[in-house]
């Protein structure tokens, strides 16, 4: 536990915005409201916002001096978090979401997880919450496998070292070592990142160790970079509509794609996992084309294929029946949705991820591949 002055590194927080104005207010006084003895600055950096996200931002950076915006002409995330890694201070810095809500002692307890397991970036489960039957949807895919991948920072009750967590808290000199965010793989700049991170990891044990046969061990092991801490809580609200959902997977399949052509053999199983349904499909449908007589049951596998994600669902949403409103709602009690407006929307939700993602990955491989045009 920290106790003493000295355990107490100086804090950045860092927030990437685009029209934000509903929920920058309440996640900046948030964090200049956290009892952690160092905060010094939090840093808002906006991709010229529409919807007057930046004056709620000077008019609280006037009443605290901690709060400094700065402009992100890329409006992209990955840029936003480079330029404020370039101006902060502190010895850590915190990556935070504006779409968010946050524990009271989350920075205390990333910063104990960052002392305490020596990982070089440390977050809690993203938990997924609602405040509309669609977000309701997206937050019961969260629990399947489906819509988590059997991702480690998926699991609330998760402890220990992982590949990736939800947002980050990082030791700033680290990061600016290896060069922050990479923007050519927007948004799949997290787990881009976290790929270096454990790679930089692995280095560092290769120069301690010089016997060719331990070096192949650590290499075989998950290095101890990522950690999950059970005790970091941030709750996170998903996307409100159909057409964004679909936008952000198939910005993810995108960005999984880049990744992959940069590390393609650090890759996870999930991120595998886009290149080989796509390559089973293409292989399928030129043996149905050149060997018709086989007789593939291609056409059958669409029904089930979409029965399938709603037959989840019902079994996720049945699960959750009865706790549905203490763990997952968080809008007014007279507007919980019912258990078949929850079905649905999760149904939904988990037949329409996997097809974006599966679609952007595409698209950015035709690109690469074929248009030869390099990132996005």
């Amino acid at each position: 536990m920290i106790s003493t002055k000295l355990d107490f590194p100086s804090l950045s927080v860092a927030i990437p915005t685009y029209n934000e104005s509903a929920d920058i207010e309440r996640v900046i006084r948030g964090f200049l409201s956290t009892q952690y003895p160092n905060l010094k600055e939090i840093f808002v950096a906006d991709g010229d916002s529409t919807d007057g996200t930046q004056e709620i931002v000077r008019k609280i950076s006037i009443e605290d001096s901690r709060v400094k915006l700065i402009n992100n002409p890329l409006k992209v995330q990955s840029a936003g978090l480079n330029l404020m890694l370039d101006k902060c201070s502190g010895d850590i810095f915190l990556r935070a979401d504006a779409h968010s809500d946050y524990a009271p002692d989350y920075i205390e307890k990333c910063v104990e997880a960052l002392l305490e397991s020596k990982a070089l970036n440390v977050g809690g489960a993203q938990r997924f919450v609602a405040k509309t039957p669609f977000q309701a949807g997206i937050a019961l895919a969260s629990k399947t496998f489906l819509g988590s991948g059997g991702a480690k920072y998926r699991n609330p009750k998760y402890n220990g070292y992982a590949d990736t967590v939800y947002l980050g808290c990082f030791w700033r000199k680290i990061l600016q070592t290896l060069t922050g965010y990479c923007i050519e793989a927007t948004p799949n700049e997290d787990s881009e990142l976290n790929i270096r991170l454990k790679k930089y990891t692995f280095d560092l044990e290769q120069t301690k160790n010089q016997e060719p046969e331990l070096n192949q061990s650590l290499q075989n092991t998950n290095n101890q970079a990522i950690y999950v801490s059970s005790k970091i809580q941030v709750w996170y609200y998903p996307r409100t509509n159909w057409k964004s959902l679909w936008i952000q997977y198939f910005k993810y399949g995108r960005g999984r794609y880049l990744t992959s052509t940069k590390h393609s053999n650090q890759l996870q199983l999930r991120g595998k996992l886009p290149f080989f349904v796509l390559s089973m499909t293409i292989l399928m449908a030129f043996i149905d084309l050149f060997f018709p007589q086989l007789r593939l049951p291609i056409i059958e596998f669409i029904p089930l294929g979409i029965l399938f994600p709603f037959m989840e669902s019902l079994r996720v949403n049945w699960k959750y029946r009865s706790n549905f409103k203490d763990e997952f709602w968080r809008g007014s009690e007279e507007e919980i949705p019912s258990f078949l407006s929850r079905w649905f929307f999760c149904g939904v939700t988990l037949l329409t991820m996997p097809i974006a993602h599966f679609s952007g990955y595409t698209y950015q491989l035709f690109r690469h591949r074929v248009l030869r045009v390099d990132g996005w």
